[in-house]
């Protein structure tokens, strides 16, 4: 960032607060996103004096209460919809209450990109603890970093009013590099089927036997865990021992190109955001679609019965032999 060698404080990335303190120090956090909120409960549990989040714009922000994820996961369209402006009043008058200026403004909507899910955030601003700034870094300076404060709605690099924000401790919540796909295959960046247009958004329809698990998500909305990691290695597992079960390479670019037309008036991409109810959705749909799949149903969904399903496609794999097909399913 400009002249960052200026500032005379501390400067870390949020990757890297283990074992640091903030005790009696002023901080500034940029950055406005899951980082941020990081640390900025790292800074206030260390015994911050001060705290100012710097964030070039809003995110929404949920609580961390289970009945509410589940209720905004419950959207099986994953994308923004004639209700949508439902759960997004609620939030702000019972949620951001007096700080709704904090809240997006109604050109983004809350299924549009993931939302922080933090409770205790508000409460901090609340208690003068922490505050949340919205505009443009301009420079560093000696004493901190020269910002613009910009009204809501006004747009990145808008008008605004100049100010120095000082501090002794800068943290930059910038984020973390996504991991390059570059060791794939070429023909798996093709468009229009390139990630995260893939076959259940994890798998290239030239190379079924890649999953790209974790590795094309943009946004999304719901229950965070590792539960859909395991169905998708599981339904990798099935495309690999059971032929039939195997998905054709047709029939992945026809799902990409239903889902995108059914998304077609969504905000964003089709795949560039879900919510947790669609992605169960795929799940069923992928199984329920191919008969050689239910077989497998309780194994993908549950992680049992994987010896029956195996039992079956050895039995299937002794009878194309014997009628003089290959084990993939084609005539030798």
């Amino acid at each position: 960032m400009p002249s960052q060698e200026t500032f005379k404080g501390e400067i870390f990335h949020s990757s890297q607060l283990d074992g640091k303190t903030a005790a009696g120090k002023k901080v500034l956090i940029i950055g406005g996103g899951a980082s941020a909120v990081e640390a900025l409960e790292f800074v206030v549990n260390t015994g911050a004096a001060s705290t100012s989040v710097l964030a070039r714009s809003e995110k929404w922000i949920i609580p961390r209460n289970a009945f509410v994820d589940i209720l905004l996961a419950l959207n099986i369209f994953g994308e923004e919809t004639v209700v949508s402006w439902i759960p997004e009043t609620l939030l702000r008058k019972f949620f951001y209450r007096d700080l709704e200026d904090l809240a997006p403004d109604s050109s983004r909507g809350l299924f549009t990109e993931t939302p922080m899910v933090n409770s205790d955030i508000f409460h901090q601003i609340r208690q003068h603890k922490a505050e949340w700034l919205r505009g443009d870094i301009l420079e560093f300076v000696p004493e901190g970093i020269r910002f613009r404060h910009r009204a809501r709605g006004v747009p990145k690099g808008g008008p605004g009013r100049d100010s120095v924000v000082k501090g002794d401790m800068i943290i930059m919540a910038t984020g973390y590099e996504r991991p390059s796909l570059g060791f794939l295959p070429n023909e798996v960046f093709q468009e229009p089927y390139q990630p995260p247009k893939w076959y259940l958004q994890v798998f290239p329809p030239s190379h079924v036997s890649i999953c790209a698990n974790n590795c094309t998500y943009v946004n999304a909305i719901g229950t965070v865990g590792n539960y859909h990691i395991g169905i998708y290695t599981r339904l990798l597992l099935m495309f690999l021992i059971d032929p039939l079960a195997r998905p054709q390479e047709y029939w992945m670019k026809k799902w990409i190109d239903m889902t995108t037309w059914i998304k077609s008036r969504a905000p964003t991409s089709a795949f560039d955001f879900f919510t947790y109810s669609e992605l169960i959705y795929w799940f069923v749909f992928c199984i329920a679609i191919n008969p050689f799949r239910w077989k497998w149903a309780p194994f993908v969904f549950l992680g049992i019965g994987a010896a029956l399903p195996k039992q079956v496609v050895y039995r299937e794999n002794e009878i194309r032999n014997g009628l003089g097909y290959e084990k993939n399913g084609n005539a030798g």
